[in-house]
């Protein structure tokens, strides 16, 4: 996939850089597996903001996107690859021999007319899924479980993958994109490759009302509010925090470094190498 670029004939077109979408065979999507996405405004059931910055945008519909991959050992085609506004990578249209029809995210390289299929028999190719214990090590891999049978939750958005380096009793090592190396259990699945869309990282929006388009509203710097508004605002003129030097933190705590994971969570000890334990 490749970004295309504009002639700066206006502010927004001087340094945008939007995706090309040479990839995408289908525009309009499989109705079958479309369902309602119903808007919450960052709003709970109270109707108080909980999520800022969320109003607004284009109406999207949910895509049913099979990250299970239940269906073992039948062979799918891939019939189209389609964009998907849900989240930064495409999704790969499949269908198989009886007429059934799924979703699944496209890894790179997956094109039209290509086969993929599921199960602890079939080939390790690219959009294959199979138990971790059938992968070959050092393979790239992604939409990997944490527990066999709840489906992929690892290495789903655009450019990610995860690197099956070791085995131990009963458990795959995995390395995460973070970095972090953890066990998984041998039976849970995982699919081959990459997910597609890599240079989405690189894309420029341009404008603000790219964003507004996708839903995202203003964000305003703490900073600038009054002290009421914000524990930052307040102050003469450009100030930390209300004039004093007091820790950068947000209407709920601190957010400068302070660790936010339980010190004693019980998936501790599933993590073999910590995502910073080679950082310096």
């Amino acid at each position: 996939m490749a970004l295309k670029t504009f002639k700066p004939v206006t502010p927004s077109n001087r340094y945008k850089e939007w995706p090309s979408f040479d990839e995408v065979t289908k525009t309009k999507p499989e109705k079958s597996l479309l369902r309602p996405k119903k808007r919450s405004g960052g709003r709970n059931n109270t109707g108080r903001i909980t999520c800022r910055h969320i109003g607004g945008g284009a109406k999207q519909k949910y895509r049913l996107v099979d990250f299970k991959r239940k269906r073992q050992d039948a062979a799918a085609t891939v019939t189209a690859i389609e964009y998907d506004p849900n989240r930064t990578c495409r999704i790969a249209l499949i269908q198989y021999p009886d007429g059934q029809k799924s979703y699944i995210l496209a890894p790179a390289g997956l094109t039209v007319g290509a086969t993929v299929a599921s199960g602890e028999n079939v080939e390790p190719k690219v959009g294959n899924a199979l138990p971790l214990k059938k992968i070959p090590l050092g393979s790239s891999i992604h939409n990997v479980e944490l527990t066999p049978g709840r489906g992929g939750q690892i290495a789903r958005s655009a450019g990610q993958q995860c690197v099956l380096t070791n085995y131990e009793t009963g458990y795959a090592l995995v390395r995460m994109p973070s970095g972090e190396i953890r066990k998984i259990h041998e039976n849970c699945y995982a699919t081959i490759g990459t997910v597609g869309n890599r240079e989405h990282m690189n894309e420029v929006s341009g404008k603000a009302g790219r964003s507004r388009w996708k839903g995202i509203r203003p964000t305003v710097r703490g900073m600038c509010m009054n002290p009421v508004d914000h524990p930052n605002g307040g102050g003469e003129g450009k100030s930390k925090s209300g004039g004093g030097r007091q820790h950068l933190k947000s209407p709920w705590g601190h957010t400068k470094g302070q660790k936010t994971r339980k010190r004693y969570k019980t998936s501790n000890k599933f993590i073999v190498e910590g995502r910073k334990s080679k950082k310096r």
